[in-house]
This record gives structure tokens, sequence and C-alpha cells, in this order.
């Protein structure tokens, strides 16, 4: 059966809010949530997508709180819950070589995992200053551009990205490709649910 999420996503969903409720850390866990499950199907791991979807859900959960500490207390966080290793371990190791997680990336989840968080950060940024504000017309040349302005959201870190993207043995094309088209596939859904998370909590 593959890697099988020790949490459902009902409690998953839970767990994530009972440590967070900026809408900008919402949107962010959601639309990782939603490329992992992507790169699940698309990559031949459909039967583990929903161990991929919530480690991607998941993976930020300490850092709206601990920021200090993130990757290390979501260890915590996710025992306490009743997590199980490999869903602690795929959730901290996203953190490597940029928090005090010792974890190293393993799994090729777990590596996407790392190079994909950061880079779906870079891809929105770009996707938010067109005039769609959308990652649907969002093509390769455009973000390839923006990820080599480093002025340009400065905060996601190039480096990290190329550094997955050399773990996986991809071109970093391809890795901002495919992120471009797993962002696409979720997109719809999680505007829709924004909009309404806001409209509850105005």
């Amino acid at each position: 059966m593959g890697l099988q999420s020790s949490l459902s996503r009902e409690d998953a969903w839970k767990l994530f809010l009972s440590y967070n409720s900026d809408p900008f850390h919402i949107q962010h866990a959601l639309t990782v949530e939603g490329v992992m499950r992507w790169f699940a199907r698309e990559l031949g791991f459909a039967e583990e997508a929903d161990f991929w979807a919530t480690v991607g859900l998941l993976h930020d959960i300490d850092f709206e709180k601990y920021p200090q500490e993130h990757c290390v207390k979501a260890r915590e966080l996710l025992a306490e819950a009743g997590a199980g290793e490999e869903l602690i371990h795929a959730v901290c190791c996203h953190g490597w070589g940029q928090t005090g997680a010792k974890e190293k990336p393993e799994h090729l989840m777990e590596k996407l995992m790392f190079a994909a968080d950061e880079l779906t950060g870079l891809i929105w940024a770009v996707a938010i200053i067109r005039p769609s504000k959308s990652v649907m017309d969002l093509e390769l040349k455009s973000a390839k551009k923006k990820f080599k302005t480093l002025s340009f959201a400065a905060g996601c870190d190039r480096e990290v990205i190329e550094k997955g993207a050399a773990e996986l043995g991809w071109e970093l094309d391809k890795l901002i490709e495919q992120t471009i088209l797993a962002m696409r596939s979720c997109e719809e859904e999680i505007n829709a649910f924004m909009a309404a998370f806001r409209q509850e909590n105005a």
C-alpha cells in the first residue's frame, strides 16, 4: 500500500488550525497540500496521495507560533496528536539545512516537499502581480525570469529550490514547470475556500 497517513484529513486540518490562523499561512498550507497530491498522482504514487497531501498540509504547523523552533517544535506537536514517525519525519525534513531540523529528505516525496515548498511561494508571488492574479496563464519563462531577479520575493531562498532540484535529479526548469502545473490543479478550489474563510473571519 505504500505510505499511509496516520492522521485523517479532518484531524490534520483541525490540528493545523489549532496552531495557525493567519490567512497567508493557511493558503500556503492548502497550496502545498494540493501540489503534493498532484505530484503523488503524476509520479505514480496515487495510493500514497493522502500521505503526500497530509505532509504538505502540516509542513508549517509550527511556523506561525514557534518560528524560532520551526521543524523542531513540529515533531512535538505531531507526536502529541498521534502522528506516526513517517509523517513526522516527512514534515520535519523539509527544513533540512535551513532550521534546527537535522532530518534529511530521503524518500522522493520528502525531496519534492523540500523543493516545492519554497518554490510555491515564489510562483505565487509571480502570479499575484500578473493581471490575472493566477497561475492558470503563468508560463515557465515568466517564472524563470523572476527566479533570476533576486530582489523579487527575496524571502524565497533560490539556493533551497536549486538544492531541491538537484536532490531530485531534475533540471530546475522541470521543477518549476511541474510545480506550476501542480498549482493550477488546486488554485480554483483554494481561492474559493479562502474567499469564504476571509468572509467568515472578517
